[in-house]
């Protein structure tokens, strides 16, 4: 609890020191692609069945709002954890230690970005929803056969960042907090996501697709 009220803070700081600026130049009327990787890190009794495990990767898009200081990020958290089971279940007859667990996170999250220059900093919140893969295990016919067990989930996710322009691309980083309101093995799961990657403009390209389906982005 005390890590998520300090990660609040931090990121309504951010949201405080954004609100004294001008709009953003760099993002008016821009749409970005966003792919990074990163860790992921369990938190309290989370660690209880995760632990860290390379890599994690992300998936989204930047896109600005017609006040360009404010923006919308639909993003695909692709988070890989190492898995110790602790409950057994009763559809297999072992249990798993030193597995792999996936959770695939859709996030839909809205923020605030605040420019100096060529560089940007951000905070964002919004809600999430994904899918979860636990391995499960089975003796067949003398041989140990891995399955999946797969489970739908809703959680919560706030986070800050930054990013600076180059020619043609940003590069950036950022960090988020999310909190699972489905438990695993009877834990409670959190975790802090750390990611670096590129950002580029993608506008033309998505001009071009809604011009053919009908629709004029951006207008007045």
């Amino acid at each position: 609890m005390r890590i998520l009220l300090t990660f609040v803070l931090l990121c309504t700081g951010c949201f405080l020191v954004s609100a004294q600026t001008d709009a953003d130049s760099l993002h008016y009327r821009k749409i970005y692609y966003m792919g990074g990787t990163g860790l992921s890190f369990p938190l309290g009794k989370s660690k209880n069945v995760l632990g860290t495990k390379l890599f994690s990767g992300s998936a989204g898009l930047d896109i600005a709002l017609k006040d360009s200081r404010y923006f919308l990020s639909p993003t695909l958290y692709m988070l890989t954890f190492r898995y110790d089971q602790q409950q057994a279940d009763p559809k297999y007859n072992y249990m798993i230690e030193n597995g792999r667990t996936n959770f695939y996170m859709l996030s839909l999250a809205a923020g605030r970005r605040h420019q100096y220059r060529r560089l940007n900093t951000f905070a964002y919140i919004g809600p999430v929803a994904g899918l979860i893969v636990e391995p499960r295990g089975n003796v067949v016919n003398e041989q140990f056969r891995m399955s999946n067990k797969y489970s739908l989930t809703a959680a919560a996710k706030i986070g800050m960042g930054a990013d600076y322009k180059f020619p043609g691309f940003f590069i950036g980083g950022e960090i988020g907090y999310m909190y699972n309101f489905r438990k695993m093995e009877g834990n409670s799961i959190q975790f802090l996501t750390v990611m670096v990657g590129l950002k580029s403009d993608i506008t033309s390209l998505s001009e071009k697709v809604t011009g053919v389906i009908g629709i004029d982005t951006y207008k007045d």
